[in-house]
């Protein structure tokens, strides 16, 4: 689930305020009774958990006395995953989900909080709870002795309007609560060195006039956070959003990092780069195999509905989307397995390490106006006039085979991703190509999805000989997939033209 809170500090004789004045029309407010809660924090020993925003903690009396949250997007959100376990071992399940921060190091106590929490409720008229306010007498204990107190108050969003949470807040601060950062309370007990900063270094932006290495070091660094962010999400199989999955961000992730380290090669150390690229090559495979069965499981519900006016029977769909789920459970299956290795986490150590000092020549400390246009040039060439026995954009052809199709598309990423990573500092022409490139590889992505769509339908209806209905309904399927091939084909060649235009492409060598 997700959480999503705001944090006050408040001294000792604070006192809440009386909210009656913010209920909803016919709402009201339920104190509960004060409640005791015992909580042990569990990090490794230069709390790596608690520098990143990360808790594993058990608290006594929780139905699920194991609880790990996660940072997400915005300040105040957090996932929060909740288990059953054995006090003092905390679960493998839960062990593995930090694992993005604990880079398989130990996980043991490491503080020990008591709070005694009044939760204030602010319920509707149907009584639904909107807002729960929590206020937390918290002890920092040392064994059994109390080392240090404080007290904070905890607003957290349940449903409705999220502007009550803002008049809620501007109620406790005019009394006194003191609003801003969001600072847990097991970082709090564990003092500065829980304050810390992260293992994994932010994105920072780019200085006025950056070199090389400043914009490899930040494509870099972004394309690991988008791996390791999502990291968590993938072994959750979640989604990301309304229409995204984890998969399909860690993967891009992964394929981002290896393109960049390519146009790149000039600037990076190559065995380095080598080692990172070929263990990069094998996770985003296994992704792969999960990714691919997600795009086919939402073709299908969005192809079989393309035209309402020619439904297709929902039970043969039905048979299709059950031969598509046993797949998705299979890689995923190989997903979990794969990121519960030993090499997976050494690829974790390798990608924080990597985002910590990339390893970089001498090169890189060039101009990066200077420098990277003529590293870019080379994947554009790539794509605009082939080579290698692959076609160029410009000289595919309506009736040429799928796979030349394909050939380009693949090109056409790696050319998409150089032009992203160079964009914010070469501006102009360069900001217009990313965002030409990005329709452009758009279309053959959707030539491309069409295309596994069509072979998928006609190999689940082999698999089945006898059933009649899903034979009918699978050719219907392929038909309006072959559609959409022609469709992205008549499109691309003036989305191509639109891409390389000379004003789009002059600032290339």
């Amino acid at each position: 689930m997700v959480e999503e809170e705001r944090k006050y500090e408040v001294d000792p004789g604070f006192a809440v305020p009386d909210l009656s004045g913010y209920l909803p029309d016919g709402g009201r407010l339920v104190e509960l009774p004060a409640v005791e809660l015992t909580a042990t924090y569990y990090d490794t020993p230069d709390l790596r958990l608690a520098r990143a925003g990360v808790s594993l903690r058990h608290r006594v009396g929780d139905t699920e006395p194991w609880t790990v949250k996660l940072p997400a997007d915005a300040p105040g959100v957090r996932h929060e995953i909740s288990r059953t376990g054995k006090r003092r071992t905390p679960p493998t399940e839960l062990v593995w989900l930090v694992t993005a921060y604990s880079r398989g190091a130990e996980l043991t106590p490491a503080a020990t909080v008591r709070t005694v929490r009044t939760v204030l409720e602010v319920r509707d008229a149907d009584d639904a709870l909107l807002v729960e306010l929590a206020d937390d007498a918290v002890s920092v204990l040392d064994g059994k002795t109390v080392r240090s107190t404080f007290r904070e108050v905890e607003v957290e969003f349940k449903t409705g309007d999220r502007q009550l949470l803002d008049r809620v807040e501007a109620a406790l601060v005019a009394a006194g609560a003191t609003a801003g950062g969001f600072t847990p309370k097991h970082v709090r007990a564990l003092g500065a060195a829980a304050a810390g900063p992260a293992d994994l270094p932010p994105v920072d932006d780019l200085p006025a006039e950056p070199t090389a290495a400043d914009v490899v070091t930040r494509a870099v660094r972004d394309d690991i956070t988008r791996i390791l962010t999502h990291e968590a999400l993938v072994r959750l199989h979640a989604p990301v959003g309304d229409d995204d999955t984890a998969v399909h961000q860690m993967r891009v992730g992964c394929r981002r990092l290896r393109s960049d380290l390519r146009t790149f090669r000039a600037l990076v150390d190559a065995d380095w780069a080598g080692t990172l690229r070929e263990e990069l090559k094998w996770i985003a495979g296994v992704l792969g195999g999960a990714r691919d069965a997600e795009v086919l499981r939402e073709r299908l519900r969005r192809t079989a509905t393309t035209d309402p006016l020619a439904p297709l029977p929902d039970a043969a769909v039905g048979r299709i989307d059950t031969a598509l789920a046993a797949r998705h459970e299979a890689a995923l299956a190989e997903v979990d397995a794969a990121m519960r290795s030993d090499r997976y986490v050494a690829l974790v150590e390798m990608l924080v390490q990597a985002a910590r000092e990339p390893q970089l020549t001498r090169a890189a400390a060039g101009p990066a106006t200077q420098v990277l246009p003529r590293l870019v040039a080379r994947p554009w060439r790539r794509l605009a006039y082939g080579g290698s026995g692959v076609d160029g954009a410009a000289d595919l052809t309506l009736d040429a085979p799928d796979e030349r199709w394909h050939a380009v598309r693949i090109n056409g990423k790696k050319a998409r991703y150089a032009v992203d990573a160079v964009a914010p500092v070469v501006g102009g022409g360069a900001a217009k190509l990313a965002k030409a490139l990005s329709k452009v590889q758009n279309l053959l992505g959707e030539h491309q999805d069409a295309a596994v769509a069509a072979d998928t339908w006609q190999q689940i209806a082999a698999d089945h000989p006898d059933d009649h209905e899903l034979a009918v309904t699978a050719g219907r399927l392929v038909e309006r997939e072959r559609t959409a091939v022609r469709a992205a084909r008549a499109d691309f060649a003036d989305a191509w033209d639109r891409a390389s235009t000379p004003g789009r492409t002059k600032w290339l060598p």
